[in-house]
Parts: structure tokens; sequence; C-alpha cells
């Protein structure tokens, strides 16, 4: 019966030369043979349903084919019918005329969405002072494998990105800030091992690291200085000399530019028999930027060290990167006063040593070598410049750049820094100054602590310092936390000492207050470390 059952199959009234589909029936001699109703009801009689194969051909019934589809000729006939051809030519040129449209849409959407944030936007930049945050060999100085030790602690801080103050070889004239070697860590702080050991820590546990990058000035022990004074080749330019006028033994600077520190800014030197500039202290000689080849030596040093694999630079002191070169006296603040008396920075309008015409490509520059090594994906690296035109907002945002050439991410913004009397309107004008003045598109940045300022404990008291870290965490833009600041340290209170704000991290209720297991400390640590410390705090 089975066998029976798979051999039967259904057949459609058709004539001869029709073919089966699954039921449907295309008679292919319609044109010349039409079936009339009596020879379609004897049909249906003989083919019926369910008889043998067999017998359905002994009754005249023919095997179905499969559906061979729609004649070329009879396609060809009603495609070329108005109604079909006027159709498919409004649906083509719809098409056509869409497609720069859905182009342009897209286009647009993308430009006018939200950027995500980058790295140094997605949480706040920890700022350490390394020979104040952790001492690992007991010289009672902070060290790169200090800060190491202490990564859990930033990350308990949900902190991601770290920024370190300078570690360069340094004769520490001015905490670091004079380099004598701009490609070695100074041996207070540990070995270029110990660095990069610092940096494969950092990234494995998920953070960001910046340094500060000093451009401007060099130590007068670097070697650059050492061949310069003596006119040794390409280096004999590298520093801005100039004739001094000999007096009765007295030398004459060659105008009344003063340091930022106070007194002339030229330096007489016995060797080259000329005086050197410096903007800031007699041992930091201003480079000569007007050099092209000290340019390309800075830009090589960037790129020394985000092989080492920093994720960007705090560029500091950038302002100050290029000098008018008329040389011209720079006009007094007080024109009655005598101009030989004058010597503090605040005496004159420094029109020709600040902010100076191509002083800005030069930082486009520095942009520009941070941005070849940002082609990875995820390794974006950050550019911050420290400005701080306190009296000129204007002058201070045009280090974001334009809307075509960028500069900076951000220059760091000191507004609540400097600030001297801590209040709601002086904190509302503030913080409106900087985001109805930044331009559109940017991001703003926060900080109430640095290392050259008192520390904010000390400047509004103790009973607001958790109601300036909650402002600064809750403002729009990226809050810069200096260290110490999280557990509401304070200046130490002595005399001799000139920053009292870098005084030693205060991790526990311990001698040195577990900064240190040696016998000394650089700096005394605060008095009140039993109470404030990291242990008790957080």
């Amino acid at each position: 019966m089975a066998e029976e059952e798979s051999k039967s199959f259904s057949v459609e009234l058709s004539e001869k030369g029709s073919i089966e589909n699954k039921g449907f029936v295309q008679n292919e001699a319609l044109n010349e043979k039409e079936c009339n109703a009596s020879s379609q009801e004897e049909i249906l009689e003989t083919c019926a349903v369910g008889i043998n194969s067999a017998a359905v051909q002994n009754q005249g019934c023919e095997v179905l084919k499969p559906f061979a589809g729609m004649p070329k000729e009879v396609l060809l006939k009603f495609s070329g019918q108005a109604r079909y051809r006027v159709t498919r030519e409004i649906l083509f040129w719809l098409i056509i005329a869409s497609t720069p449209v859905l182009v342009g849409a897209t286009i647009a959407i993308v430009a006018v969405s939200p950027k995500c944030l980058g790295w140094w936007q997605a949480s706040p930049i920890y700022q350490i002072y390394p020979r104040s945050f952790k001492d690992t060999n007991k010289d009672g100085n902070g060290d790169l494998k200090g800060i190491q030790e202490k990564l859990d602690h930033i990350m308990y801080l949900n902190i991601k990105t770290i920024w370190i103050t300078s570690v360069y070889k340094s004769p520490l004239k001015d905490f670091g800030y004079g380099v004598e070697d701009f490609r070695d860590v100074d041996p207070m702080f540990g070995t270029m091992r110990d660095f990069e050991n610092l940096i494969a820590a950092i990234h494995d546990k998920g953070l960001k690291v910046i340094m500060d990058l000093i451009p401007n000035h060099t130590s007068d022990k670097h070697s650059w200085f050492q061949l310069s004074r003596n006119r040794t080749g390409k280096y004999a330019d590298y520093y801005i000399w100039h004739d001094c006028a000999h007096t009765d033994g007295t030398i004459t600077p060659p105008n009344n530019w003063v340091s930022v520190y106070g007194n002339s800014s030229w330096q007489y030197d016995e060797v080259r028999k000329q005086c050197y500039f410096h903007q800031f202290g007699k041992e930091q000689p201003d480079l000569n930027f007007r050099n092209s080849a000290v340019q390309e030596e800075i830009h090589d040093i960037i790129k020394f060290w985000l092989g080492k694999g920093i994720d960007g630079f705090s560029i500091n002191a950038v302002k100050f990167l290029l000098e008018a070169t008329h040389l011209r006296n720079e006009p007094q603040v007080n024109k009655s006063q005598n101009p030989e008396s004058i010597s503090a920075y605040s005496e004159l309008y420094h029109d020709f040593t600040t902010t100076q015409v191509g002083m800005h490509d030069i930082v486009r520059s520095f942009r520009h070598t941070l941005d070849e090594f940002s082609v990875e994906p995820g390794r974006y690296r950050f550019m911050g410049t420290e400005a701080n035109n306190l009296e000129n907002i204007e002058a201070t945002m045009m280090y974001y750049g334009t809307s075509f050439i960028q500069e900076s991410d951000f220059p760091f913004n000191f507004y609540l820094i400097n600030m001297e009397n801590f209040s709601g309107n002086s904190i509302f004008e503030a913080v409106s100054l900087w985001m109805k003045n930044m331009p559109k598109g940017k991001w703003p940045n926060w900080a109430v602590g640095d290392p050259s300022t008192a520390r904010i404990t000390s400047r509004i008291g103790k009973e607001y310092t958790n109601v300036i870290n909650m402002l600064l965490l809750t403002l729009p833009g990226t809050p810069t936390i200096y260290y110490g600041e999280e557990i509401g340290m304070e200046n130490i209170a002595t005399e001799n000492v000139t920053f009292p704000e870098k005084s030693p991290m205060q991790w526990n209720g311990n001698l040195h207050a577990g900064f240190s297991e040696g016998n000394i400390s650089w700096l005394p640590v605060n008095l009140d470390y039993q109470n404030v410390n990291v242990e008790v705090s957080i």
C-alpha cells in the first residue's frame, strides 16, 4: 500500500502540453487549443487524484513538469507598457535623488552628535608631587616606587589619571623645574627602569599618566647651556644672549625686563662675556625658541617620553616661550616711578616678554607631535597648557585653539586657585567667567590646589574643605585634585619652609605619618597627622 501511495500524485485539469507546478497550471498550447467545459469534465473523471501513474498515462494524462516562468517575449511585452515603464523610471530617480540626501543627513547627525568622553574627561586628575608622596628607600624623599606602592589608594578614589610633576634630572634650584637632562630621571626619584615599571603598573590598573614638560628654559647645568656659553657649534644660539654695557665695573642690562622672581632678567656670564636672558631664576636660562633647532630638540624630547608610554603632558610656562627681538623697555605700571627702582615683576606691563606673535604656532606644533602618537585606538595623547593669564581671560581661552586648529585639550584653570576670598558669589563669578568665555565645543577644568599655592584647608578652614571638594567634583568638566586635598591636609606651620603646601603625604598615624620609615623626611610632617591621614579619613 505504501508503495502505491508513493507512486500516486495529484493531477490538475490540463490539456496536453500542460505542466504542473505545485497546483498551478500553465498551458503552453493555450493559443492553439482551448478546452471546453465538457472535455474538462471528462479529464476530471479520468485524471483523478490518487490514481496510479501508469493508469494516468494510459488515460492520456501527462506528467506535469516544474513551472518554467514567464517567457521572455511576454516579459518584454509587458515591461514596455507605459504604466510599468513610467513607474520604474520614477522609482529609479527617487533612489538617485535620495542617496545624497541620506548621505548628507548621516554626516550631519555624526557632526552634531556629542562625542564620547575621552579618558582625560571621564574622571578627575590626581596631581602628585613625587618628593612628598611616599618614600620607599628611607632617605626622606618620595620616589617613583612610592607612587607605584600607593596606586591602590588612587584606585580607591576612583581616579583614572595621574599627573606626576617634574621628575627630570635637576639641581633642584626650583624644585625640579630647572632641568639638567630632559631624557633622564633624577636619582632622588629612582632610575629610568623604576619609571618604566611605574608606567607599566599604572597602565596595568587601567589608569593614565601625564607628566610635566618645561620647554621654556633649562638649568644652567644643562649640557646645551655649557656648550652655548662656549659658543660651540649650533648650540651657540640655543639661548638668548646679548651684549651688556660695562660702566665703572658695573654690568648694565640691555633693558628693564624683570624676571618673575624679581630683579633683572639678564645675568652676566663670565665665560661668554655676555648676558643671558632668564624669565625665572638666574639658574634657569631661557631657550631661544626662534631657533628652529631648539624647537626640534623639544619635539624629540616629547617623542622620547611618549615612547616610554606617557599618555600626555602638562606643558609649563608656555606664554614665556618667545620674547620680542627689539628688546625695548617694557612699560611701567606706575609711570611716575623712578625707572631705576623697578625690581618687582608686578611693576611692569609684560608686553614684550609674554604671549608674543608666533607663540601659539609653537604650541600647535607640540599638539601636532602628540597627534602623531594618537593614531592607535584608545591611545589618545593629552596636552594641557599652564598659561595662567588671570588678567586676560580671552588670552587664556586662545590656548584651546580654534574650531579648525586644536592646541591644548584645555589650559589649566587657576581662577579658583587664585581666588582670595571664597564666597558663593565669588565662586559663581569665577565659574561663569570661564564657562561664558570658553569656545563652543571645548572642555572646562577646575582646580583649587597645586604645588605652588596654599592648601585649600589652610585658606578657607576645615569646615569648608568637604564643601569645596564636593563643588570641584560636581562642576562640569575635569577636576584636578592635588595630593592630600582628599583628606583635608593643611600647610605645615614652619617659618623656615618656602613651600609649606609640599609637606609629605599623611598616610597613617605612625612615625612621619607613614610617609617614610627612615629617620628623617625632607620636609617636616604636619603636626596634625595623627588625626588627619588616609587611614583615618578614608
